[in-house]
């Protein structure tokens, strides 16, 4: 009997397994890594404090001076096109468009003990090495490549907070496992603050790094930890030397000394190896102490298992990627399923384990009741990223805005976060649009917080006059071109955001409120010039700029990281009233047809580092946020199948399931955000409404499977590459009146049905 039970048993777990496909295969994260994607190969875990990932350039002096300006290039450390590898470090941006992080930079080697990184021409001349995509792997929660220099085996995994190295050895009396406290992902004179080393016995250390970049006050802490004790160890401290050295002087701290502290810190550990034989090493980071990294290195990661914590990774993955379960072409689950696992990497898990944090005002507090976050790029994420959240996240997003709740208590000025990072502010861009994410988690009943008290902290920040022009904002109805180098996407943005907090107002009973504030969010009208027939800078006395106005340029025209053309559109809660002041809806959908068509000249690509000819389609900039909503604004006019039409031309043209195939910036998963809903069929152009705009669904079928047990489900008759135009479309088998669904109708679960063919209705 007990056989039999056994039988079926196990015939029952290999039906299940079989019916639930693996979508893990499905991620490739190289995907973006070519050109302007600025995302990393390497390993992590969903939201997941630790980004283990190879650097190609770390772009830091060497220790002869020489420096490598090009610093945009290497946001995440890594290029697709690059020979060498000059180590792996430990924390990553994903897709920003700046540099920094790139802690702990780690790498073996054998042979001469070499502590200079070397030059990419010559690897031989330090530790750096030649690689071949060849032998390179990249998963989700994996990555695996062979170093040609040493013949070694590298591959690494995670957990949340502890990053885990496995190292296969030739025979060797020579073995060395480096730790370079000097690199980082763009490094200058100054940025380290101070770094320190203890050993505390022959295979565990720990110690901290401080840096001022571009959060000016971080500090982070690390444990490491090796599976076999090493042999000796050493330092080298490049710190300038002072004219007098004082007690220290007298040691000599470059062998086998127990500690270690300067502003440039390197460290090595000899080992004798076998051939085959793995060198393992734990290296879990804490916000708050060593002793937190220690802590979180013993309860994430008790033991050696290297195939455990890489499974276990994995599993968090399949799980987050079974949240939409779609049915398409196998290129396209590629796309897709990357494009999940890239919104799913930011913001990042920024507290220990046992809830502690460094908070804004650099005290350590406790997490009570949430999870503690950092990474938030705002300016770009509060567009598709939040509200993607708020349909499969919710909860999670509930502790983000929790996080930017306490970052606002922490705060001397008392604000939302704008862009922040590591228990810092960095005043990123232009807006204040965690007020869009509070806005829309509220609207949408995702809001297990004090509503009220957000409101509050919204309007703080919405009225905080010495803040980038708002009080002129305030004062004026719009931001005088001669006081703000972005007077016109400030004003917009602004208006955007005030319209935000009339929604969470007039939700909230707060008449008063949505009364002030609906009013400012109509300041847009006072930056749209009907003689242009673009949004343009106002001067202080109430003329628009007479001169030296160029709608296609992005310099010195009162626009941030866009021109004319695609801020002019900028006005997500109000198409109606655009299209209206534009001229009425022949002449808007002119003007929307040109901005696909017109082939923006070569010299406009030249005016700055980060403007190339990368995510631009005729004079629409995809690889720019303030033109995600574009395509969905024909859904206000009476040619609703244009949007259905350049929605479909936007998927292949803009992402691809090649190293180069992100066409921008994936801006920690706003891009990315913007393909699963533009594939799912819908797109939130307004955050803070509880409506979404019809596209055109590019998967044959698609469950989003809610966390309360219920489903929405996507069905897609006659999909093809060309038939991209609806024919027909049903909710719940009710005929849809309008090219709009509504937050509702997702979470009560049901069916969106179309009907595909190859010409518009």
């Amino acid at each position: 009997m007990k056989k039999i039970f056994t039988a079926v048993f196990c015939l029952a777990a290999l039906y299940v397994t079989a019916q639930t496909p693996n979508l893990v295969q499905y991620v490739h994260p190289i995907i973006g890594t070519d050109r302007m994607g600025h995302v990393f190969p390497g390993a992590t875990v969903p939201f997941g404090m630790v980004q283990l990932s190879p650097e190609t350039d770390t772009l830091s002096y060497d220790l002869n001076g020489k420096y490598n300006p090009d610093v945009y290039k290497y946001c995440a450390g890594y290029q697709y096109t690059d020979k060498t590898i000059v180590g792996f470090s430990h924390t990553h941006f994903s897709g920003t468009g700046h540099s920094d992080l790139g802690d702990f930079l780690v790498m073996p080697t054998v042979g001469k003990l070499q502590l200079n990184p070397g030059t990419t021409d010559k690897p031989g001349s330090g530790y750096r090495s030649g690689f071949s995509h060849a032998n390179e792997v990249s998963e989700a929660n994996y990555y695996k490549v062979k170093l040609d220099a040493s013949g070694i085996i590298a591959e690494m995994t995670t957990s949340a907070r502890v990053g885990f190295h496995q190292y296969t050895f030739p025979k060797t009396e020579q073995a060395h496992i480096i730790l370079d406290l000097m690199a980082g992902i763009y490094n200058y004179p100054g940025k380290n603050v101070w770094t320190y080393v203890k050993i505390l016995n022959d295979s565990t250390l720990v110690g901290y790094r401080q840096t001022n970049g571009w959060a000016r006050t971080r500090t982070l802490y690390f444990a490491m930890a090796f599976n076999k004790h090493f042999t000796a160890h050493g330092f080298a401290n490049y710190t300038p030397k002072e004219p007098y050295k004082g007690f220290w002087a007298k040691f000599n701290q470059t062998k086998n000394f127990p500690e270690i502290a300067g502003k440039q810190i390197k460290a090595w550990f000899d080992f004798n190896t076998d051939e085959g034989e793995k060198i393992k090493i734990k290296m879990a980071i804490s916000p708050v102490s060593m002793d937190g990294a220690l802590n979180n290195m013993q309860v994430e990661v008790p033991d050696w298992d290297f195939e455990k914590v890489k499974a276990d990774g994995q599993a968090l993955w399949e799980k987050e990627l079974h949240k939409i379960e779609i049915k398409a072409s196998e290129d396209d689950k590629i796309n897709f399923y990357t494009s999940m696992y890239h919104a799913m990497i930011n913001p990042t898990i920024y507290m220990d384990e046992d809830g502690k944090y460094k908070g804004l005002d650099q005290n350590v507090h406790q997490a009570d009741g949430f999870t503690n976050y950092t990474t938030f790029s705002l300016w770009d994420t509060h567009r598709a990223l939040h509200p993607l959240f708020n349909i499969i996240e919710p909860d999670r997003n509930a502790d983000m805005i929790k996080s930017m709740l306490a970052h606002y208590e922490q705060s001397p000025e008392h604000m939302l976060p704008v862009w922040s990072n590591s228990a810092n502010e960095n005043w990123c861009m232009s807006g204040y649009h965690s007020v869009s994410v509070i806005a829309d988690a509220v609207i949408k009943g995702n809001a297990p917080f004090d509503a009220n008290k957000a409101l509050d902290a919204c309007i703080a920040t919405a009225t905080h006059r010495d803040y980038q022009s708002i009080g002129l904002f305030m004062d004026n109805g719009y931001i005088p071109d001669e006081k703000d180098a972005n007077s016109v996407s400030s004003t917009l943005e602004y208006a955007y955001d005030d319209w935000c907090i009339a929604q969470m107002a007039k939700k909230l009973n707060r008449t008063d409120i949505y009364n002030q504030f609906i009013k400012y969010a109509q300041n847009w009208k006072n930056v749209y010039d009907p003689k242009s027939g673009f949004m343009h800078p106002k001067e202080a006395d109430g003329t628009f700029r007479k001169t030296k106005f160029d709608p296609f340029t992005t310099i010195d025209m009162g626009f941030i990281e866009g021109n004319a053309w695609n801020y002019t559109l900028y006005v997500p809660h109000d198409p109606q009233g655009l299209i209206k002041a534009m001229g009425g809806n022949k002449r808007f959908i002119t003007y929307m047809d040109s901005l696909f068509s017109y082939d923006l000249p070569d010299k406009y690509f030249a005016e700055t580092e980060d403007i190339t000819k990368d995510g631009i389609i005729g004079n629409y900039v995809h690889g720019n946020e303030p033109s995600h909503h574009d395509a969905y604004l024909y859904d206000w006019t009476d040619q609703p199948w244009k949007t259905q039409e350049k929605i479909r031309m936007i998927l292949p043209k803009m992402y691809k399931s090649t190293p180069d195939g992100l066409g921008g910036n994936d801006d920690t998963g706003q891009m990315s955000a913007w393909y699963i809903f533009s594939s799912l069929g819908f797109y939130p152009v307004a955050p803070g409404s509880d409506q979404y705009a019809i596209g055109s669904p590019a998967v044959d079928h698609a469950t989003i499977n809610l966390e309360d047990g219920k489903s929405f489900t996507i069905n897609v008759k006659n999909q093809s590459p060309k038939n991209v135009y609806i024919q027909k479309i049903t909710l719940n088998g009710k005929p849809l009146k309008s090219y709009f669904i509504s937050h509702a109708d997702i979470l009560n679960g049901g069916e969106l049905a179309f009907v595909m063919g190859s010409r518009h209705k």
